[in-house]
């Protein structure tokens, strides 16, 4: 490895063949857990040096008033489905959504959703902050979620997938327990932070709603059986050692009148399959936490010395 390009050290290496054998509650060969991303656009937001929030020149009335369509129909429309085939949520959320659009959190909280921490508002980046701000977010997150929902988070997803050198030490130092930031595996796995213990809980770009109709330009139908194909490997996978599929996805997508049967589809297949541990992010963190941490880390141990 060329100078300037070093390996930060997040997670070790382990081959995904003869891993220490990870078992889910039940028997499930997979954990399938939905993230919807409950977010708030400001149509205004003060300016990031380093990334525009909006691609228009101010105001950005189609993006924003795209984005709007989420709190108003599309999460309805979308938690409905989820609920009716037994799919709790575990929101990636913007924090200000609890001030804005309360009736939302509300909704998400009563059906006995998860929440963890997108940020404040998904149109402020974490680019350049120092670690003060930094800090101020994540204490701001805690604080604001346990005073809307009564509970307290316990995952992140940095908003709009941005960061700081500083973040991961900082998430595990007040005591959260996985981030959903890293996209190198199909199965947890211990992160190195400076104190107390955290994972990477497989999240998706590959299956989030965003990449597949924004990236991939997928029609619903697409979209549906690229989400049933990624479940059935996974499936089929996790029966020598337990996987993770996550579902990310935003309302204003996924909740369009023309994608939501493609989506109900879906949820219907994973949920008649019988393999499936269908629960939420910070279930599967704590059953981690209990009953792999301490053999994977010493399976990735194992690992690096074979490799000297």
């Amino acid at each position: 490895m060329r100078e300037g390009e070093a390996d930060p050290g997040l997670y070790d290496f382990r081959p995904y063949r003869n891993r220490t054998p990870i078992r889910w509650p039940g028997g499930k060969s997979v954990a399938v857990w939905v993230s919807p991303n409950l977010e708030f656009y400001e149509i205004d937001p003060p300016a990031n040096p380093h990334r525009k929030s909006w691609a228009k020149p101010h105001p950005d009335v189609v993006g924003y008033g795209h984005r709007d369509h989420a709190n108003r129909v599309g999460h309805w429309r979308m938690a409905d489905v989820m609920t009716r085939h037994g799919f709790p949520g575990s929101v990636s959320l913007s924090v200000a959504l609890c001030q804005h659009v309360p009736e939302v959190v509300e909704d998400a909280n009563v059906r006995g959703w998860e929440f963890f921490s997108h940020g404040i508002y998904n149109t402020r980046y974490s680019y350049g902050m120092d670690e003060a701000q930094e800090r101020a977010i994540i204490e701001d997150s805690i604080r604001t979620v346990r005073e809307a929902t009564g509970q307290t988070i316990r995952g992140w997803l940095a908003p709009a997938l941005t960061h700081t050198p500083r973040t991961l030490d900082l998430i595990a130092e007040y005591g959260l327990t996985y981030t959903c930031d890293l996209y190198h595996d199909d199965q947890p796995a211990p992160v190195h932070v400076k104190s107390n213990r955290l994972i990477s809980m497989p999240y998706s770009l590959e299956v989030n709603d965003h990449y597949g109709f924004f990236v991939y330009n997928m029609s619903p139908r697409d979209y549906a059986d690229a989400l049933i194909r990624q479940y059935d490997r996974l499936a089929a996978e996790g029966e020598t050692s337990g996987t993770v599929m996550c579902i990310p996805l935003h309302s204003y997508l996924i909740g369009q009148p023309h994608r939501i049967g493609a989506f109900e589809e879906v949820l219907r297949h994973i949920a008649a399959d019988g393999r499936a541990w269908i629960t939420r992010s910070g279930d599967i963190a704590d059953h981690f936490l209990r009953h792999d941490y301490d053999a994977v880390a010493a399976d990735a141990a194992r690992v690096a010395e074979n490799a000297r």
